[in-house]
């Protein structure tokens, strides 16, 4: 808005900050009316600027102001009115809190608060100390205005500063700077003292207020009925009623008189010390002295004799305070209601309840925890679920968040599975935070009355929000109501549900064998043999047992998959966890293995199988061993026979030697009959025709000959139709010694056994 003046007015601009409307009826507005520049059609004042100003210059103009320019003969003013509501200005106090809440205490934020506060006055210094973050803030806020003889700290700011101190429970520093006081100028007073004695007694330290308050006397200090009482509740509140009894004779003889307070302090800690009579005693003196009793009083009175169960007389003491027209509070009902409900009088309870309401009386979040908790012992849910409602529509939380609990497991045991929902969402309406217990008792009885679409939606929230892994939690999720659920999951193809929901859970420390084998169990059947194994893998780290049926089905879900090494794996730890396989599972696992051409791996089944004295499948024995000495794993073959043998499970040496006879493996066959004859094993003598006609057949005359006569030193064959063949060859390719030897050891045994072995005859076995 531009004002233009004629030159002869020699009337000269003056600034109006405040000046920001037109109504204003000020003499500046009128000379809008005569202004040049004013367009007639919009009521718009033009406005001049000088055209070598910068329109970004941060110098230009940001609040309302008015400014003058002259435009060759004339004066243009300038005002431009601000937009919206204009801030509050921060004050010096909080800028300085701000500051030393973030930032280290140093020299330079000493300097910085220096140049910030022009000086400091007592308002100042209290208002810093006050909005200080932190005590320890204020404790060197404290020191550093003093040091820089920047203020001389008055009564005043040494009040707050012991007042912060005792409260952090930094009683010492508040101990030196109080009994520094009167170096510094200025006087002690009692309300300080009593601030210290207060500190050590909510810290727990009587002995410490006890010496403070007899200092106060050395000090010369004038101690009045304050100072008591505030030793009274701190001595009482330790259970010292023989200590707070003395300083009250003390009391009396320094000719203080008790006050209504303190005999309120005096019956409230001598029922706190379970000392009935005394604080019977002492409400009688109080009356006697011509004290009357307040409200504190009774509701003092009733709430000791409640915790005697002294009922009549906490009734007697009600009517009586109404008969004094002595209004009761909140606190007088909710304390009888506390009574009727320890003794279980929920009714009277609830009629109380009812008259208190009735009087205008509104109950608060302890009326409510007190009486839930006896409506539920008395299984009165339709009225606890009136109440719930109630607490949720006036929004009062408890503070014992416990009776939720109470409420969930005492709904669910009425039947009431809905109402127990409506505890679970009341605690979500009212801000409570809900754990993973809360939602176990729901899980668990939905669980039981098969309703599992709605388990599985609250186990939805309890994985998805991760209140299982809440650190504040203290109510957990217990095993009976995880283990259905999981159980359901993996029965019904959601193991991998089960799986996010049972890590969760192990992150806790939970190490549940039950829920682990339904794991196992869940994955192998749906096809997922790693995963179980994964599983499996878990429960050994942490020391977890495991079933044998869960083996069993994950080496079957193996076996199906066509991985017989990893199910011949899952076999060994299996055993290893000291369950033994039955005879179908090891035959399975061998044929498996077998048919897929691991013979070495069936085999070392097979050793499994012998040693854990399984004695079935023989058949798929002799085929494993027939494998191996084909494939020349001789000695693997050899082992495995010797462990048959020890174990009482001979196998048929006959059809073993036939049929490497008949493929020409004969190298095997000479090992086999040679390992049967060193241990006197029984063998046909056609199996020995049979291996020497394939020895003689393939060329192998010498090891023709050596079995030969091994055999023969057995006392086995004494005629053998190739006998001459064998001596011919033994001939022609020069080993005539083995030739002679092998010619007279048959003449001779011949001789020894003409007609004496007929037929079919069978050597020693010597075992």
């Amino acid at each position: 808005m531009a004002f233009v003046l004629s030159k002869r007015c020699q009337w000269r601009p003056r600034l109006f900050p405040n000046l920001i409307r037109i109504s204003d009826p000020s003499p500046i507005c009128l000379l809008r009316l005569f202004s040049s520049n004013q367009d007639s059609a919009t009521g718009v004042v033009d406005k001049v600027s000088d055209p070598n100003a910068d329109p970004t210059s941060s110098e230009a103009p940001t609040g309302p102001e008015i400014s003058s320019s002259p435009i060759g003969s004339e004066t243009v003013v300038n005002q431009r009115t601000p937009r919206g509501k204009r801030r509050n200005p921060e004050k010096l106090e909080d800028i300085i809190c701000r500051m030393m809440a973030n930032r280290e205490w140093t020299t330079r934020l000493q300097n910085s608060i220096r140049s910030l506060v022009p000086q400091f006055d007592p308002t100042l210094v209290w208002n810093v100390l006050h909005g200080a973050r932190n005590s320890e803030h204020a404790l060197q806020f404290f020191r550093w205005v003093e040091r820089a003889g920047l203020f001389d700290h008055d009564r005043e700011t040494h009040s707050k500063i012991i007042e912060i101190l005792t409260r952090a429970s930094k009683l010492n520093h508040a101990r030196c700077i109080l009994l520094d006081m009167p170096n510094k100028g200025v006087e002690w007073d009692e309300d300080l003292f009593v601030l210290l004695i207060d500190g050590y007694g909510k810290a727990g330290i009587v002995q410490e207020s006890v010496k403070i308050f007899n200092k106060m006397k050395e000090l010369g200090i004038e101690r009045s009925i304050k100072s008591y009482d505030a030793l009274f509740k701190v001595i009482l509140r330790r259970g010292r009623y023989m200590m707070a009894k003395r300083y009250f004779n003390a009391m009396l003889s320094e000719g203080i008189e008790p006050t209504k307070h303190t005999y309120n302090i005096m019956i409230w800690g001598f029922f706190l010390s379970l000392r009935l009579e005394t604080a019977k005693r002492f409400y009688e003196d109080m009356k006697n002295r011509g004290i009357s009793p307040d409200v504190v009083t009774y509701n003092t009175m009733i709430h000791g004799y409640n915790r005697f169960k002294l009922l009549d007389e906490a009734e007697n003491l009600f009517t009586e305070m109404k008969g004094r027209n002595i209004a009761p509070t909140v606190i007088s009902y909710t304390t009888m209601i506390k009574g009727y409900v320890s003794v279980g009088r929920v009714d009277d309870g609830l009629r109380l309840f009812e008259e208190m309401k009735s009087f205008g009386i509104k109950p608060n979040a302890v009326t409510y925890t007190t009486l839930l908790p006896g409506l539920c012992d008395a299984e009165k849910m339709s009225e606890a679920q009136t109440m719930l409602r109630e607490m949720v529509e006036k929004f009062i939380a408890p503070k014992d968040n416990s009776i939720f609990m109470r409420l969930l497991s005492s709904q669910c045991k009425a039947g009431d599975l809905d109402a127990a929902a409506d505890v679970l969402k009341a605690m979500i309406r009212l801000s409570i935070p809900t754990e993973s217990g809360h939602y176990g008792i729901l899980i668990e009885n939905f669980c039981k009355a098969q309703v599992y679409d709605r388990a599985v939606k609250l186990l939805e929230k309890l994985v998805e929000k991760e209140i299982i892994l809440r650190p504040q939690s203290t109510a957990v999720i217990e095993a009976s109501a995880y283990n259905p659920m999981i159980q359901y999951l993996c029965n019904h193809g959601q193991t991998g549900k089960a799986e996010n929901f049972f890590r969760q859970l192990m992150k806790t420390g939970v190490k549940d064998s039950v829920a682990f084998n339904n794991l196992i169990h869940g994955h192998s059947k749906e096809g997922n043999p790693d995963s179980a194994f994964e599983i499996l893998k878990i429960m050994s780290r942490r020391g977890v047992a495991s079933d044998a049926d869960s083996f069993r089905l994950l080496i079957k879900s193996y076996l199906s998959k066509g991985e017989p090494a990893d199910a011949k794996t899952a076999l060994d730890n299996m055993i290893e966890s000291g369950h033994l396989p039955e005879s179908s599972l090891f035959r399975s696992v061998m044929e498996s293995l077998f048919e897929d051409g691991r013979v070495q791996t069936a085999s070392r089944v097979m050793k499994s199988m012998v040693e854990k004295g399984v004695k079935e499948n023989m058949d798929l024995v002799a085929k494993v061993l027939e494998a191996l000495l084909m494939r020349g794993h001789v000695e693997e073959a050899l082992g495995r026979i010797d462990l048959l043998m020890h174990s009482g499970c001979e196998p048929d040496f006959d059809s073993l030697l036939s049929i490497l006879c008949e493929k020409g493996k004969t190298i095997a066959a000479i090992k086999l009959l040679d390992f049967c004859l060193e241990r006197d094993y029984s063998v046909d003598f056609s199996s020995y025709d049979k291996v020497l006609d394939s020895l003689l057949a393939a060329g192998k005359t010498l090891n023709a000959y050596s079995i030969l006569c091994k055999i023969m030193e057995k006392g086995g064959v004494s005629s053998w139709s190739s006998c001459e063949d064998l001596v011919k060859n033994l001939n022609e390719e020069g080993n005539t010694k083995q030739a002679d030897i092998l010619s007279r050891m048959i003449k001779g045994g011949g001789k020894e056994g003409s007609g004496s072995k007929k037929g079919k005859k069978q050597a020693s076995v010597s075992a």
